[in-house]
């Protein structure tokens, strides 16, 4: 496996670029959205079924970056930057305050009550 420590959004970007050009996915249907979600639903499935059948941590950091790499294509299929609305997103949640539901805690917007 040829890993570089500390690799960059933009490393990241560039390589997933270069596999949707290899495979020619603007032209091949690859960059259609609704294939992207479906494509992410799958993901998100094999996700949970690393968790639900205890499949370990290797499996399931491998389902976790099959799911960044489709997130990383859905921002270049889309045309925007995923590394500024990441930034933005983050921004919002730390100004959120947290609520225990059900024994756990969830950090979102709430509805006034």
């Amino acid at each position: 496996m040829d890993c570089e420590t500390g690799d960059s959004y933009r490393k990241m970007l560039t390589a997933v670029q270069q596999f949707h050009d290899q495979h020619d996915f603007a032209g091949r249907g690859g960059e259609d959205l609704l294939y992207r979600i479906a494509l992410m639903t799958e993901e998100l499935g094999e996700i949970s079924e690393c968790v639900t059948k205890a499949y370990g941590r290797e499996k399931l950091a491998e389902e976790c970056a099959d799911l960044l790499i489709l997130l990383v294509g859905t921002a270049i299929s889309a045309k925007f930057d995923l590394h500024a609305a990441f930034w933005n997103k983050m921004e919002c949640l730390k100004t959120r305050s947290g609520r225990m539901i059900d024994g756990r805690v969830r950090v979102s917007e709430f509805a006034r009550d």
